[in-house]
């Protein structure tokens, strides 16, 4: 069954939605299609937006034969770049870069000749039109390369920039990599590589804008006002936290670490991450600490924390949330929630999981022996500071 046409002005419009950061499926329901066939064109595009050609008889076309006649015969003239653009009512920069990129010889005093210029633009537009990875074999093979060493398009784009700095056709954008690999039907990259780029993801995700509307949790403290005594790990009792998501972002287990020994705790959230459930299992698991430990708890700004307030209250600990997008901030968790995927992979349904089996699994990592501490593991270290009378009378100072 053929599909049916969509209008340009739709995809248009669907694609600065999704811009704006508004989920496809979404998106979609708001031009009139369901969520499915939204998220199907999402899909299809690897989440790349398209390039949209304009619709005939518009300003913003490619230059047309006759409007380059009038640029040679104005420039015979001795008439101005200006002169000319606000006569065919184009932006300057554009018959600049027409004139530019035309004369013969490329020399800078070179004649412009109308007739050469349209042929060229002609050949430029020709389609099917072959990419730049697919038209290169050397520079896909080394960009194929660099990508099954898990760099990311951006620093493979920069090492060829440094590499072949007098070589342009082994240079690339770090765009033109990410859509050789998510955008269907261009095949210039194993389509499997998708897996080396630290996302994993096989269609790209939008990014939201700057100002893009976003929901804020009433009466979170952000991570400037956190204590300065949490920055050096010299005192016990500072903790960040995270969720790891399962498949199909359909279960979670709850991470909680302690920046100065890299003690480990976990939430079991066999259901549903709501803000109740997780507050509860929050709780339930910090006021078991002693209350050498209970300092301060750092989150990044996810809704599953809306219950701050009472978690604060509840179990006597300060909350504090990183800013967004900045993993950085919660330096220990991630590096811990990375060891963890050893344990619960990415894919992995994470409910089947038994709160007796985290408690086995923290109780591993734990005591497993750490580099940064000499050896020693996150257990031996946490046991010694608190042994320490004058640290753990700094640790409870109010």
């Amino acid at each position: 069954m053929a599909r049916p046409l969509v209008l340009k002005s739709v995809l248009r419009r669907y694609w600065d939605l999704v811009a704006e950061g508004v989920p496809p499926w979404v998106a979609g329901e708001r031009l009139g299609v369901s969520g499915t066939t939204g998220g199907r064109w999402f899909g299809h595009a690897g989440g790349v937006k398209p390039q949209f050609k304009e619709s005939g008889g518009t300003k913003w076309q490619r230059l047309s034969h006759d409007e380059r006649e009038e640029i040679s015969i104005g420039l015979a003239k001795d008439e101005s770049i200006r002169s000319i653009a606000h006569r065919l009512s184009r932006a300057p920069s554009t018959i600049s870069r027409e004139v530019s990129a035309n004369r013969v010889g490329r020399d800078v005093c070179g004649p412009y000749r109308a007739h050469r210029a349209q042929q060229r633009s002609e050949e430029r537009a020709r389609r099917p039109k072959a990419g730049k990875l697919s038209g290169n074999l050397e520079l896909r093979t080394r960009v194929d390369t660099l990508l099954s060493q898990r760099y990311s398009p951006e620093q493979i784009a920069g090492v060829l920039a440094k590499t072949y700095p007098e070589r342009p056709e082994m240079q690339v954008s770090h765009e033109t990599i990410y859509k050789a690999i998510y955008v269907q039907g261009r095949g210039e990259l194993r389509r499997e590589l998708h897996r080396c780029l630290r996302t994993g993801r096989a269609v790209r995700k939008p990014r939201r804008r700057s100002g893009a509307a976003r929901g804020r949790i009433p009466g979170m403290v952000n991570i400037s006002e956190r204590p300065a005594e949490a920055e050096d790990r010299a005192v016990p009792g500072h903790w960040e936290g995270d969720l790891i998501i399962g498949k199909d972002q359909a279960s979670q287990i709850g991470t909680l670490v302690e920046r100065s020994t890299g003690f480990v705790q976990l939430l079991h959230l066999p259901t549903h991450r709501t803000a109740e459930v997780v507050a509860e299992a929050m709780i339930a698991k910090i006021k078991d600490f002693p209350d050498a430990l209970r300092r301060t708890l750092t989150w990044d700004q996810g809704h599953e924390m809306a219950a701050h307030q009472r978690i604060s209250i509840d179990a006597g600990i300060e909350i504090f949330f990183c800013d967004p997008h900045s993993p950085w901030q919660r330096g220990s968790n991630e590096n811990t929630n990375g060891l963890l995927r050893q344990y619960f992979p990415k894919g992995t349904d994470l409910s089947k999981h038994s709160a007796k089996y985290l408690d086995e699994v923290a109780a591993e990592l734990n005591n497993r022996p750490r580099k940064r501490y000499d050896f020693d593991s996150p257990a031996q270290v946490l046991d010694r500071i608190l042994s320490d009378p004058k640290t753990t009378t700094v640790a409870i100072k109010p």
